[in-house]
């Protein structure tokens, strides 16, 4: 079963996730970090922005110019739509040949922009991380050194929390302590782990074969 944790900027989902995966020796897949290596330089992101953009988004010596590259997203939608367009099915193929692989019958994937991506039914379930806006434009400010506006205008781009709220299965909320944060995970985490089991079971017990794909 692969699940995908997603939220909002700055909802706190690389904690939880890090935390779910830590507790329940989880195999966790971090599509930002796809996403960068895919960058890298003669990287198949990196060379489909090359064909596509020529130097447009690279220093002198070859590499992404990342702080362009960001501001450029962030203030052209029909430049994202198009780069997004090249870029997720390239992050998609990544992640699902790295679930192929893995070990676990449970793998939880990391995916900012999922909804966003159109990947609901890359995932066999969906988990929400919830923070109001108030928290997390604090945390963007801090985290990445920019004003609001600049904070609000990343908000902007996403889907509405509440919208991803009501397409998920599950949502954590995480505006209030870590502690409580931390309850939810474990509760959500035990809940699947007892899915899983029960399907291992029964497919001992009589072969029947039964899904736990949700959305695909």
């Amino acid at each position: 079963m692969l699940i995908g944790i997603t939220g909002g900027i700055c909802s706190g989902k690389s904690r939880v996730a890090a935390y779910w995966a830590r507790c329940f020796t989880l195999e966790l897949l971090d599509l930002d970090a796809i996403c960068r290596k895919l960058l890298t330089r003669e990287q198949p992101g990196w060379l489909a922005l090359k064909k596509h953009y020529g130097d447009r988004f690279f220093t002198p010596d070859g590499h992404l110019d990342r702080p362009n590259f960001r501001t450029a997203l962030f203030s052209d939608q029909a430049l994202r739509n198009e780069i997004n367009s090249i870029l997720h099915p390239l992050a998609g193929a990544h992640m699902q040949n790295q679930y192929r692989r893995a070990e676990k019958s449970v793998v939880l994937a990391e995916i900012p922009l999922l909804f966003e991506a159109g990947w609901e039914h890359e995932v066999d379930s969906i988990v929400v991380v919830y923070a109001t806006g108030k928290i997390r434009c604090q945390r963007i400010i801090t985290r990445d050194q920019v004003n609001r506006n600049e904070a609000e205008q990343a908000k902007a781009i996403q889907w509405p929390l509440r919208r991803k709220i009501e397409a998920a299965d599950h949502v954590i909320d995480n505006t209030t302590s870590w502690f409580n944060t931390c309850l939810q995970i474990m509760h959500l985490g035990r809940l699947y782990s007892a899915v899983t089991d029960k399907d291992r079971r029964q497919r001992t017990e009589d072969g029947r074969q039964i899904s736990l794909r949700l959305r695909r």
